[in-house]
């Protein structure tokens, strides 16, 4: 390599924003197994926007492959914030996946993926579900906490390429912006309805190993109604209340009563996990990486 590539390579790292720091809070759970959880409400509430549900109906492979889509799209995240040097490349993989993306929303406007109102918005969906899900599988986070989430999830924001004029900056301002785009954006559009439904077309997995395989194979009719059952479940429930309203989902007593029955076993056992049961694969990979740095 000669020196003046050397140097352009040195100044680009130097440039690179810098992923959220290791022990901090969104370290902690985000890599935890309780956000798989979590993270299909953000993901409505995502294709609830009516550019974005666009777009994922038109480009993305959500309904022929969702188990590949689900997993590289949690590989992703998982990047974002433990990813250390890889995090801003992750950031700018998914941009150049998303830059040729476009077309017209829901409500006949032009968009393109990466336009700052689209795209801020699949950024800004994580923090709400962290803290109000938080509530219920972990822990309910003091306000400091939540100022130092916000400010952590402003990092993943840049890791992602968003500058810092298109993301509310104060926790104060994000409130006012979250609650403009849920009077004036979000809608159950067709892609948000169809991920809380039960009576969807699912193909199966067809990974792992042959014994694994054939089982599905056999039980998957069932397996399938459960599972569709459950995801709608977990994605009404632990998605905010203001952000079902504005979706128009609806959640009873009863669901509400089941969804505190159901967290509250799940936040007593998951900690009693082992670690490699506890934390997905990348982050339980960067805790061992930051244990052994320590010694």
């Amino acid at each position: 390599m000669s020196d003046t590539e050397s140097a352009t390579r040195t100044a680009t790292h130097r440039r690179d924003p810098e992923p959220p720091p290791p022990g901090g809070v969104l370290w902690t759970i985000a890599g935890d197994v309780r956000a798989l959880l979590m993270l299909p409400a953000a993901f409505t509430m995502q294709v609830a926007h009516p550019a974005i549900g666009a777009g994922v109906d038109e480009h993305s492979v959500f309904r022929t492959d969702p188990w590949g889509r689900g997993e590289r799209s949690l590989r992703s995240v998982q990047l974002w914030v433990y990813g250390g040097e890889r995090a801003a490349e992750e950031g700018r993989r998914v941009r150049r996946l998303h830059k040729e993306i476009r077309g017209t929303d829901t409500r006949g406007r032009r968009y393109h993926s990466l336009d700052p109102a689209c795209y801020s918005w699949v950024h800004a969906t994580g923090f709400p579900v962290y803290l109000y899900a938080g509530r219920y599988l972990l822990r309910r986070f003091t306000p400091a906490q939540e100022r130092q989430l916000y400010r952590e999830w402003l990092q993943v924001g840049r890791i992602l390429g968003i500058h810092d004029r298109d993301m509310p900056q104060s926790i104060e301002e994000y409130w006012v912006y979250y609650r403009r785009m849920l009077a004036e954006e979000i809608e159950p559009t067709p892609v948000a309805r169809e991920l809380v439904a039960t009576d969807v077309a699912l193909p199966r997995p067809e990974g792992g190993p042959l014994p694994l395989r054939l089982l599905l194979r056999l039980t998957w009719p069932v397996l399938r109604a459960a599972f569709l059952r459950l995801r709608a479940f977990v994605t009404v429930g632990y998605m905010p209340p203001d952000a079902r309203a504005a979706i128009g989902l609806e959640w009873t007593r009863a669901q509400e009563r089941r969804l505190r029955r159901f967290s509250a076993v799940v936040r007593v056992l998951v900690p009693l996990l082992p670690e490699r049961l506890r934390y997905l694969p990348i982050a339980r990979a960067a805790r061992e990486r930051r244990r052994a740095a320590a010694r």
